[in-house]
């Protein structure tokens, strides 16, 4: 008899137990682990199909199904210990000593909780939500919120990366939120004149480029319409040192398209004064040569 065998025999166990218990807890992990992965998949779905039924919010939706998603990880970590032989204990110590692992944790890690908590309050309060075009003051970012998981916010910037910014500094940002309400967005559009140039006939103009313009949206209510009330306010808001500043107040349909309307204003209001007498004042500089 081998020096193996002789340890087995010392313990009470032979071989064709150890095979057996070593091909019963292999069973046990994988049927746990087949049913744990049933169980997420399951929990998906469940949500999926309530956010394209529209009975939850996307942004809940999300933060829910990522923590029951996790919790139901660590319930099958725990079943897989459990169902091993000599762990049964261990198990047992470690779950009931889980409130006391949690304050330590807690202490040792209390930038993670504070994000896991943030996301909690931004699900309930949703100061935005995931597809919101919003702009963080304090950073200078602006883009769409692509997701927010139990740690992070994931930010889609308008040149296609990817910001991911903790959910503890999200919850203490001053947050511009393009969308919390309405879509619409109103674009002010400033542009500078000479004091020789002619006010109305600035205005006029404006006004033309921008009614024509496939982005515009009319944002007048149906007692505006009756009364005929102009779709485009535009007014002068300063006499500077060398232009008089005008701007009109246009509506446009969302954040993007605010964006591109400004854009093409720039041009066609730019063409126009140059075609009709309209002078943009810029800064001169006046150099004197002394002998």
């Amino acid at each position: 008899m081998g020096i193996f065998e002789k340890m087995l025999e010392k313990v009470g166990l032979l071989p064709t137990t150890i095979v057996f218990t070593i091909i019963v807890v292999s069973v046990r992990i994988i049927l746990i682990a087949i049913a744990t992965l049933v169980v997420v998949k399951v929990i998906k779905k469940i949500m999926d199909k309530r956010l394209l039924l529209k009975k939850m919010d996307i942004t809940q939706s999300n933060y829910i199904k990522y923590f029951l998603v996790g919790l139901t990880y660590f319930f099958g970590i725990v079943a897989i210990l459990f169902s091993i032989p000599g762990l049964e204990n261990f198990t047992t110590t470690l779950v009931a000593s889980s409130g006391i692992l949690a304050i330590v944790i807690g202490f040792a890690s209390q930038e993670a909780l504070s994000n896991v908590i943030s996301g909690i309050l931004i699900a309930i309060f949703q100061p935005f939500k995931v597809n919101d075009v919003i702009k963080l003051n304090g950073k200078g970012i602006i883009g769409i919120v692509e997701d927010i998981d139990l740690r992070d916010t994931v930010i889609k910037t308008f040149n296609n990366q990817r910001v991911i910014i903790p959910n503890s500094v999200m919850n203490q940002e001053v947050i511009q939120n393009a969308t919390i309400n309405e879509k619409e967005i109103c674009k002010f559009f400033e542009i500078g004149i000479s004091y020789d140039s002619d006010i109305d006939k600035a205005k006029k103009i404006i006004r033309e480029e921008a009614l024509k313009h496939p982005l515009f949206f009319d944002n007048r209510t149906k007692k505006e319409k009756k009364d005929n009330i102009d779709p485009i306010k535009i007014k002068v808001i300063n006499l500077g040192d060398s232009s008089v500043d005008i701007r009109a107040w246009v509506w446009t349909k969302d954040f993007g398209s605010a964006f591109a309307l400004g854009c093409d204003l720039n041009e066609s209001v730019k063409k126009r004064f140059d075609n009709e007498g309209i002078e943009i004042p810029f800064p001169h500089t006046t150099v004197v040569m002394k002998k």
